[in-house]
C-alpha cells in the first residue's frame, strides 16, 4: 500500500498535546503533508514556535492554548476553529500525563489529574469533534493515542492510575466505534498503543524516581517520530478501511 494523506490536503486535524514529544511529531508530519493542524496544549507559546518553524511546509499550523482539563477551554477551542479555519477532519487525542506515585499511599490529586486529562479530557474532544463532522456529514477519523499498558498491566515502579486510565482509553475507543456503527457513520475510529517512547514524561522528566530512570535505561525505547509515521499509516488507508487497533513496540521490549 502506498501510503498517501492526499484525500486531507487542506482539511483540519486537531492535535491535543500538541506543544512535545508525540504530539510535536505529530503536528510536523501532518504539516508538511499540507494539513491545517491546529495545536491545543497549556503551552501554546511551543506550539507557535514550532509554527514560525514550519512556515515553508505545505500545511500550516496553529496554536490555541488550552487546558485539556477543562471543559470549556475544549469547547471554546472548537469554537474557534470552526469559525476561523473549517470543519475539522481529524482528532488526534494524544494529550496525556502519568503522575509518579504509588496507589498504596498515593496523592488523591495526582490520580484525579491523570483521569481528568487522560480520560475526561479525550472524551469531550471526542464529543466535539464527533458533533462538527457528524453535523456536516464528514467521513472524518477519530485516533486516541494509547498505551501498551491500556491492554496489560505491568511491573512498572510508579505507574499507579495510568494504566488504569489507559485502559479507559481502549474501552472508549471500541465503544465509540459501535456508537457511530449504530447510526450509520462513516466516521472511523483507531487506538494507537506504544510501548516506551522517548518523551517529557519519560526519559526526558528531570523528576523522575531513580528506580525509573535505572529501569528506563536498560529498556528499548521509541521515538515520537515513530508514533507520527503509525498516524501517518492508519490516516492513510482507504475509506472502507479501518485500522480499530495498533500496537508498536520497540524491537526487544519485554512487556
Amino acid at each position: 500500500m502506498v501510503l498517501t494523506l492526499d484525500r486531507w490536503v487542506g482539511n483540519v486535524a486537531v492535535v491535543t498535546g500538541a506543544s512535545s514529544g508525540i504530539g510535536e511529531a505529530i503536528a510536523e508530519l501532518l504539516v508538511g503533508k499540507g494539513l491545517i493542524v491546529v495545536g491545543l496544549a497549556r503551552r501554546s507559546e511551543l506550539v507557535e514556535e514550532k509554527a514560525k518553524q514550519l512556515s515553508g511546509k505545505a500545511g500550516k499550523l496553529h496554536a490555541v492554548k488550552t487546558d485539556i482539563t477543562k471543559e470549556e477551554d475544549i469547547v471554546n477551542a472548537f469554537k474557534w476553529i470552526e469559525k476561523n479555519l473549517g470543519h475539522v477532519h481529524i482528532l488526534i487525542n494524544n494529550a496525556g500525563i502519568s503522575k509518579e506515585n504509588l496507589l498504596r499511599d498515593g496523592d488523591a490529586a495526582a490520580w484525579k489529574q491523570t483521569f481528568d486529562v487522560n480520560v475526561m479530557g479525550l472524551c469531550i474532544a471526542t464529543r466535539e469533534a464527533v458533533k462538527i463532522m457528524s453535523a456536516n456529514n464528514i467521513k472524518g477519523h477519530i485516533i486516541h493515542i494509547n498505551s501498551v499498558v491500556g491492554h496489560k498491566v505491568i511491573p512498572f515502579p510508579g505507574i499507579n492510575v495510568y494504566t488504569a486510565s489507559k485502559y479507559a482509553v481502549t474501552a472508549l475507543t471500541e465503544t465509540l466505534r459501535h456508537e457511530l456503527n449504530a447510526i450509520d457513520s462513516k466516521i472511523k475510529t483507531t487506538s494507537i498503543s506504544p510501548g516506551l517512547v522517548t518523551s517529557e514524561m519519560t526519559t526526558l522528566n528531570p523528576k523522575l524516581g531513580e528506580d525509573r530512570k535505572k529501569l528506563m535505561a536498560t529498556m528499548p525505547i521509541l521515538k515520537a517520530e515513530d508514533i507520527a509515521e503509525a498516524v501517518e499509516y492508519v490516516l492513510s488507508t482507504s475509506e472502507n478501511v479501518q485500522i480499530n487497533e495498533l500496537t508498536i513496540t520497540p524491537v526487544g521490549e519485554k512487556f
